[in-house]
């Protein structure tokens, strides 16, 4: 694979930095204790793998799986080897005396690899995210994923106390990259951890929800992903949020009216 890179700049100081490369090894080449909050969505393996839940229509065909033209976007083949080393390496570059990390889950990981977290961080919670609208599954439909929140050792706190642990906000539908990510829902993190002037990772960028949303917040933002379609669309997401302020991936808000940014 040929590595692509991108970064921008944006409100003057700020910047925007993206990779086309394995998350190991774009961990490895940061600094230590140069990030301050991590947000993201691994491409976990388990549950499309061990449960093939819906014969493959979550994501595509199984038969597909890493095939560039196919629905299916590269996995992070989550054995405790592979997750350990992740950590090990989120651990390393995040800031000892503010940083904080939030790691999605599905019901399958959670269980699988959750529990190793705590070897690393120190776990203060697990939210939930109620996308709103079910999704599919065997023995109930699926209307919701986790959210492990930790800190790397210290004892920084969230921006208050108001923040409930369950947040409703609609999944996207339709989507042009799989398994996007409402920005709203990257919103909430960094709003709950970040300053504005803080460096925000995200090691599996998708679609680039998580980039959108630090620079709403002000942030710095870097983040790779082995796909190039995933690079491909958040560098154009970017661009055009950037240039225009439009989020060519996400016209509408996630948010329920009654509850429209409840963490402003």
């Amino acid at each position: 694979m040929t590595e692509k890179h991108f970064k921008t700049k944006y409100q003057k100081e700020h910047t925007v930095t993206i990779s086309e490369e394995d998350c190991i090894k774009f961990l490895k080449n940061l600094p230590d204790g140069s990030v301050d909050v991590i947000v993201t969505d691994p491409a976990y393996s388990g549950m499309n793998n061990k449960l093939k839940l819906g014969k493959g229509r979550i994501v595509g065909k199984y038969n597909n799986k890493g095939q560039e033209d196919s629905k299916w976007f590269s996995e992070f083949h989550d054995t405790e080897e592979n997750y350990e080393l992740f950590l090990s390496e989120c651990k390393r570059v995040l800031n000892k005396s503010r940083g904080h990390i939030y790691i999605m889950f599905d019901s399958f990981s959670l269980l699988s690899l959750g529990h190793i977290v705590r070897k690393y961080f120190d776990v203060k919670n697990i939210l939930v995210w109620d996308k709103v609208n079910v999704g599919m599954g065997h023995y109930f439909r699926r209307r919701h994923e986790f959210v492990l929140f930790a800190t790397n050792g210290n004892t920084s706190k969230i921006k208050n106390h108001s923040f409930p642990d369950v947040w409703r906000i609609k999944r996207i539908h339709q989507s042009k990259y799989p398994t996007q990510k409402p920005v709203e829902v990257f919103e909430v993190m960094i709003s709950a951890s970040a300053k504005p002037g803080y460096t925000i990772c995200d090691p599996f960028l998708g679609s680039g929800s998580s980039a959108i949303a630090s620079i709403k917040n002000n942030c710095n933002f870097i983040g790779c992903d082995i796909s190039n379609k995933s690079f491909s669309l958040s560098k154009s997401r970017i661009e055009n949020f950037i240039k225009n302020g439009k989020d060519e991936l996400q016209e509408k808000s996630a948010c329920l009216d009654n509850e429209t940014n409840f963490w402003k």
